[in-house]
């Protein structure tokens, strides 16, 4: 079996993580196809903030939750802003931003719950979408990635999160890193090397004060570092940027671009 799967529903197609759904959490990381958009027509584009019809995103948004099974109006996201706070969905949450922009998460880059029938939703055009589960404390969490928050150690804090909140061992804990931008791909200049001096070695070299950066690495290893066994942590080894007939990729198409979904959630009724 495959790690990381292309799977579709209705001519709608996400990639899912094996390992999640074998210990029984739903996920998938959209692609881009038979949707409708006004920004990218015919793009399943996902997030209310980057100029489309709502009416569009919100029928993208059914069709997502339809092929995963999971319910639209308990979508629940949050305003990302490429930093490192972490929240903690409870009741009152739920639903934050599913049909309305104005009312999601403010200024936050990833959510936590333990809240069965919750699906978790975030935004990505090749940021590194990071999922985590916890069959054992019965926790989810997703984090948004991009290069600020891998630098400023979001992937490693909403670890710290789930254990802080909800009890959780990192050992206990399975990641999947999502379809993003690859080191193959991800050019990036001495400005962003600067402020990732403890990563270096993550960053290749291309001359003229250039360089390609392998953020899937930086997550990996912050992972590893607080705790989360090897094994636990797979990552889906898609390139956005290589597969843009895939996936959205917001530097293969200058920023004119929807917004792929990553979704997590702990079953209904679930007795994981």
């Amino acid at each position: 079996m495959q790690k990381f799967n292309l799977r579709q529903r209705e001519n709608i197609w996400w990639g899912e993580f094996a390992h999640l759904s074998t210990a029984g959490f739903v996920n998938g990381c959209s692609c881009r196809l038979h949707g409708d958009s006004k920004i990218v027509p015919g793009s399943l584009n996902l997030a209310l903030h980057v100029g489309d019809d709502r009416e569009m995103v919100l029928r993208n948004r059914d069709k997502f939750a339809r092929a995963l099974d999971v319910d639209a109006a308990r979508f629940t996201t949050c305003a990302q802003v490429h930093g490192s706070r972490v929240q903690l969905v409870d009741a009152s949450l739920v639903g934050s931003g599913a049909t309305d922009y104005a009312k999601t998460i403010a200024a936050t880059d990833a959510l936590i719950t333990r809240l069965p029938g919750v699906p978790l939703l975030l935004f990505y055009a090749d940021c590194v979408p990071i999922l985590l589960a916890d069959p054992v404390r019965k926790v989810i969490g997703v984090a948004h990635a991009g290069w600020r928050g891998t630098v400023a150690g979001i992937a490693a804090a909403t670890v710290a999160k789930m254990q802080e909140w909800c009890g959780c061992a990192p050992g206990n804990i399975l990641a999947g890193i999502g379809p993003s931008i690859g080191g193959c791909c991800y050019e990036v200049d001495d400005v962003v090397r600067s402020r990732a001096l403890a990563y270096q070695e993550f960053f290749q070299p291309r001359g003229g004060g250039k360089y390609l950066l392998n953020l899937q690495g930086i997550n990996r290893q912050q992972l590893s570092a607080v705790g989360l066994k090897a094994d636990n942590i797979v990552d889906a080894g898609v390139c956005t940027a290589d597969n843009k007939e895939l996936f959205f990729s917001y530097r293969q198409e200058q920023g004119h671009t929807g917004r792929m979904g990553t979704c997590l959630c702990i079953p209904s009724g679930s007795r994981l």
